[in-house]
């Protein structure tokens, strides 16, 4: 039985050293929508700090029923700041009842 020989590939190309080589990082996720410069409300990043202390990771969902039973006791203000501290935490979840809200309020038939 004849033995072939197969060089290997290029030690530059290689799976290993694609996975060892340095990478630069990529650019950072940010999914709330404060720009690089922009003024951070800190006092929004305190409030949502604190509740998340309380709550835990159930904190989004918690500030998103807030939100919710303000909206249902129409009080503006109240809904605006659990919203407020539901985007910080977690811009899905405010999107979330932002979305719902529009649905709610939107006519079915034009």
């Amino acid at each position: 039985m004849p033995v072939h020989f197969a060089a290997a590939r290029t030690a530059a190309r290689s799976p290993v050293a694609r996975i060892l080589a340095k990478q630069s990082p990529g650019i950072a996720a940010n999914d709330n929508d404060y720009l690089v410069g922009e003024p951070f409300p800190m006092e929004s990043l305190r409030d949502a700090l604190m509740h998340f202390a309380e709550h835990g990771m159930g904190a989004a969902k918690e500030a998103h029923r807030l939100a919710l039973v303000a909206h249902e006791a129409d009080n503006v203000d109240d809904r605006e700041h659990w919203v407020g501290i539901c985007r910080t935490l977690d811009a899905r979840e405010a999107n979330k009842f932002e979305r719902a809200l529009i649905l709610q309020d939107a006519p079915l038939i034009g």
